[in-house]
């Protein structure tokens, strides 16, 4: 009997299962909103409790000098010029914008790591911009930070008890005899072996180090993280753990954030409200489905449109990115005006003559724009000229008074300005 070859169609399921394709060797990487949301859905937006922290009109000039043997002064880098906002108590906000926008620096003045040029920092009714260092000591229990990069901020001669345990020493809270115990607690707490308090910051991943970041950040049970772009190093099935572990610690210690980041669909599952900045200013700022839902300033529309959306390419919905033209402009010497409008493409005249007020367009959504409103539909005339007192063009105009209502205080107000009805009303 002559030998032949055996079909597949002859074999037995199970033989026929051995032989089938091998599944492709880079398998499809899942998204951060559907690794985060497994868990924990989307943080949700409570103002029944008030504020904890109110900045009003921080500004950061960090002073530029000549060379020479006589160094003078010869102009200012405007890191954070004129910012204003709220976080909630309990609550988060974001803080998004391309790199050197001023969000760390604003994170940082927060902390007190600088002193202000200007402006109020009111934490809990205190302000902490006028504050010495020796008055500045209680209230640094009360703010803490967790900084960007896991390798460079924790001291590599250090131990993890010793990094974990310093803020309990130098602030007193516990005998010296409970660190130990309180090190290991926390350690638990955010995800790590307790016995692990005597191993180096080089013997663990970036995960883990960031985890022994915000084990810090707790030891004192602040009242405000400053979380500047805590999970931008890790990958994203280690992103979303990390951001599902905050959300744990915000419910359990009951602590509010401002959340620093660039990455927008991060900023969107842990932030109810989100503030976008462009040099140095806050553009537009308001709730989760203001922000990314109906979006009214060229800048953040841009940003939006350069986020990757899978599904959306998949049923062939994909919007168009915007490109923006040019470069970021200098913050030594900014454009006048409005500071987006050398790279904006609805760019007018009166853009360059004034500055747009951050106004109130809806309950909680402000932007700073002469020309706002949804891609495609930007006015064609600025909605700002009456209320600043100008023409179209931005010359002083006679017989119109520039409105009262313009205002750059923190916080949103009870009436705002309708777009459709070019007045101040309320809904």
């Amino acid at each position: 009997m002559s030998e032949r070859d055996t079909t597949a169609d002859e074999l037995v399921p199970e033989q026929q299962a051995e032989i089938e394709p091998a599944p492709a060797l880079t398998p499809e990487v899942p998204k951060f909103e559907e690794l985060a949301q497994q868990a924990h859905t989307a943080a949700a937006l409570d103002l029944s409790r008030g504020t904890v922290l109110e900045v009003d009109n921080l500004k950061m000039y960090f002073p530029v000098k000549s060379g020479g043997l006589i160094r003078r002064k010869v102009g200012d880098v405007q890191a954070v010029d004129g910012v204003s906002f709220e976080v909630p108590r309990g609550g988060s906000l974001g803080l998004v914008g391309e790199s050197g926008c001023g969000k760390s620096t604003t994170g940082r003045l927060i902390t007190r790591l600088y002193t202000p040029t200007g402006g109020r920092i009111l934490f809990e009714d205190r302000d902490m911009a006028k504050l010495s260092k020796r008055e500045l000591k209680p209230l640094r229990r009360e703010i803490q930070m967790i900084f960007q990069d896991p390798y460079t901020s924790l001291n590599p001669r250090h131990t993890v008890g010793a990094i974990i345990g310093a803020p309990l020493e130098v602030h007193k809270v516990v005998p010296k005899k409970q660190i130990l115990p309180r090190v290991q607690e926390l350690l638990e707490v955010v995800g790590l072996n307790p016995e692990h308090y005597n191993r180096y910051p080089n013997e663990f991943s970036g995960g883990q180090r960031q985890r022994i970041g915000i084990a810090r950040a707790l030891t004192l049970n602040p009242k405000l993280l400053v979380a500047d772009e805590p999970v931008s190093a890790l990958d994203v099935s280690i992103q979303a753990q990390v951001i599902n572990l905050l959300q744990d610690i915000q419910k359990e210690f009951d602590v509010a954030f401002l959340f620093i980041a660039h990455d927008l669909a991060v900023v969107r599952h842990f932030c109810p409200e989100v503030a976008v900045m462009y040099l140095g200013k806050i553009v537009e700022i308001g709730d989760r489905d203001s922000i990314y839902a109906h979006a009214h300033h060229p800048y953040t529309q841009a940003l939006l449109s350069a986020v990757p959306d899978i599904k959306q390419a998949a049923i062939g919905g994909r919007r168009e990115r915007i490109r923006l033209e040019g470069d970021v402009p200098s913050p030594i010497n900014p454009p006048s005006g409005c500071r987006f409008r050398t790279r904006c493409p609805i760019a007018q005249d009166i853009c360059a003559r004034h500055e747009p007020p951050l106004l109130q367009i809806g309950k909680r959504h402000k932007v700073a724009c002469h020309f706002p409103g949804p891609i495609g539909a930007h006015p064609d005339a600025p909605i700002t000229a009456r209320l600043l007192g100008t023409d179209e063009v931005g010359n002083p105009d006679p017989g119109a008074t520039p409105s009262p209502q313009i205002t750059n205080k923190p916080g949103f107000d009870d009436t705002w300005f309708d777009l459709d009805a070019k007045t101040f009303g309320r809904a």
